[in-house]
């Protein structure tokens, strides 16, 4: 099985922390992923079916599944 890459790493490590007030979360993708709001959560959703971040960090996957699954249920 293939690594992740270093800006899939970089998408769960910020995925991890916490971020205080509105818009930090969205200034941090673009300060320090240096992408588009709307291009990161592309990227995160399909990287929540890699079986490699599941593997790599198994509990934040887990938490933004869950979370995934309970907006589609509310639609």
């Amino acid at each position: 099985m293939d690594d992740l890459t270093p800006r899939e790493l970089a998408i769960l490590a910020l995925e991890g922390r916490g971020f205080a007030g509105p818009g930090a979360k969205e200034r941090a993708i673009r300060e320090q992923l240096g992408l588009a709001p709307v291009r990161y959560y592309q990227l995160l959703n399909a990287l929540l079916d890699d079986p490699r971040a599941l593997a790599h960090a198994p509990v934040t996957v887990n938490r933004l599944r869950r979370v995934r699954e309970s907006r589609r249920a509310e639609r």
